[in-house]
């Protein structure tokens, strides 16, 4: 029985969504250019680790509070509390445990990333309370806790971050957010407005037309970055950056193909780890951009 219900507290964590937190690497990546130390990729684990305890911990928050609605939907019902696999008392103490752990080594790391940490705690929680029940300030609050991970990621170790890549960051997590609930609104067809109220007021066209926008400007912003990229190092303009671009073209146009030929939106972490073209070019991404930072102009 105990072995049960910690696999049950183990999916409610959902694991899979942990990858999403792989933005706190963005800081380590885009300043390798400077030089790190061990220590230095070893705080951004830690850190990265703090955000799966945490994020884990809200998860169980919002399972708790939307395990009624969630009961009303073909995927997010065989949600462990929803299915009644895991008991609402048991996931109350671990979310207080894992979310009062989580905090208290965010501050030990640095304090600047905890308050981030803090501030990401707020904003996710306030998005459980109520921003999710009001129209587009939904999906920016999502994007919010997406930019709120790659600003923790660059003060825990203390590197400045781009504002261009910020930009980048902000029109991606947009992105990912308005395709999120065009998922969700397709997988429920008529029974959206019966899950959640705001899934009542989007419609497919305009969420497709919103994508379009926000795909668009988050391709010309990465352009422009690395046109204008400056090597931090000396200081000269270093356009090496730009032999990224086509991956960032092939991930955009192959999520734009899975979200229109498979839904595959509502769940953009399942997407990074099942797709295996997705996965093969984000890692050649990562690879041709330390190799483009690291070229000296």
């Amino acid at each position: 029985m105990r072995f049960a219900v910690l696999i049950a507290l183990l999916k409610s964590l959902r694991p899979a969504q942990w990858t999403k937190n792989g933005l706190l690497f963005v800081g380590f990546i885009f300043s390798i250019q400077q030089g790190h130390t061990i220590k230095e990729l070893l705080t951004v684990i830690a850190a990265f680790a703090v955000f799966c305890g945490v994020s884990g911990a809200i998860y169980l928050v919002n399972d708790i509070a939307d395990r009624e609605q969630d009961r009303l939907h073909p995927r997010k019902s065989k949600r462990p509390i929803a299915a009644g696999e895991l008991s609402v008392p048991a996931a109350i103490v671990a979310a207080v445990v894992l979310m009062a752990a989580g905090i208290w080594c965010a501050f030990a790391l640095n304090t600047p990333f905890g308050i981030l940490t803090l501030a990401y705690i707020i904003l996710t929680l306030s998005y459980s309370a109520c921003l999710k029940h009001y129209v587009i300030v939904d999906v920016l609050a999502l994007t919010g806790g997406f930019v709120i991970r790659a600003v923790a990621g660059a003060k825990v170790i203390m590197v400045p971050i781009s504002s261009w890549l910020l930009l980048c960051a902000t029109l991606l997590a947009l992105f990912l957010g308005l395709a999120k609930r065009r998922g969700e609104l397709m997988s429920l067809e008529e029974g959206g407005a019966n899950h959640r109220k705001t899934l009542g007021e989007y419609t497919a066209p305009m969420l497709d037309q919103m994508i379009s926008v926000t795909a668009s400007t988050t391709l010309m912003a990465y352009c422009l970055y690395t046109f204008s990229a400056v090597s931090r190092v000396t200081g000269k303009p270093n356009p090496a950056m730009m032999i990224t671009i086509p991956f960032v073209v092939y991930g955009l146009f192959r999520y734009l193909l899975l979200i229109h030929t498979s839904n595959a939106g509502a769940s953009p972490e399942a997407v990074l780890i099942k797709d295996k073209p997705m996965l093969i070019n984000l890692l050649l991404y990562v690879a041709a951009a330390v190799a483009g930072l690291l070229i000296r102009p």
